[in-house]
Parts: structure tokens; sequence; C-alpha cells
């Protein structure tokens, strides 16, 4: 996990699974997972943002090769301590948008799965800035040229 803590930001990252059924995930803001699960087609799949979408599977360059999320996240947003806008993704996924303004709705997982997993079960989002986790689930997954850059999203749009 990064120990920087960001709030809106645009990632790239580069991915490469080794083995069949290789799981992990990219967290962002230590909170919402967008996945990475080789043979994975459903919403807990390669590149799904987590129980809210369907994987975009087809775009997954395959065994061995190397993939690449592009990733523009703008933070849920907070009056006086109360939720006013969840949290929003937009995404590439080997140079082919398959996400556009997706609203995540909680945090999946439980409590072991990043920040305020167990709070509300994964509603209790808190407002506060966190960093960039790479889940490792034991399986041969490879990262590289991974780079993050601050952004401030006014709307809520994170279309690139």
């Amino acid at each position: 996990m990064t120990k920087k803590a960001y709030r809106d930001f645009r990632l790239h990252i580069e991915f490469c699974v080794m083995k069949e059924h290789g799981n992990s995930g990219v967290y962002l803001q230590n909170r919402y997972e967008i996945q990475i699960q080789e043979g994975d087609k459903t919403k807990h799949g390669m590149g799904a943002v987590i129980n809210e979408t369907d994987s975009p599977y087809h775009a997954f360059a395959g065994l061995g090769k190397w993939n690449a999320y592009d990733i523009q996240f703008r933070a849920a947003r907070f009056k006086d301590g109360q939720l006013t806008e969840k949290a929003m993704v937009s995404m590439y996924f080997n140079g082919e948008k398959v996400h556009h303004n997706v609203q995540i709705n909680k945090v999946w997982g439980g409590a072991n799965s990043g920040v305020d997993g167990g709070n509300d079960g994964g509603k209790g989002i808190t407002d506060t800035p966190q960093g960039l986790k790479l889940q490792c689930e034991g399986h041969d997954v490879r990262f590289r040229n991974a780079w993050i850059a601050e952004m401030d999203f006014k709307h809520a749009d994170t279309d690139f």
C-alpha cells in the first residue's frame, strides 16, 4: 500500500497473471476493489468494479501477458460528516473503455477488505483519503509501470 493517501486521482497500472485462476486486485483508496481474477467473467471477475459491474473479460490479454488498467477515480463526497455523493470510477482496460462514471455503492468483502469494510456492512464510508493497495492473495500476479496523479474532480464525472 502506498504511504501517501489520495482523494481523486488518475492511475495507470500494468499487471500480469502468471497461472490459471490467479487472483489479486487494485484497491482504490484501500476501499474499492478493481478485480483481477483470471477465468472469472462474473461481477467478481477480471476488470469488474467488484460486485458492482460485469466483468469486461473480453479485454483481458491472457495468461503470461501484460495488461493495463487506466482509471480515473473520484472519492465520495461528504457534507457535515454525511455522505452526499458516492465514489465514482471510469476505466480503460487494455485501451478499451469498459467503465464510465460507475458509482461505487459500498466496500465489499467485510472487515478484512480494506478501510471501512467492516462499517455498516461496507456502507459506512468515512471521509478520509487513503492509499492505493495492491492485493496479495498468494497467487503469482505481477505488477509494473504504476503511476498515480492527483486530480480534483469538482463535478461527479470521471470520464477521460
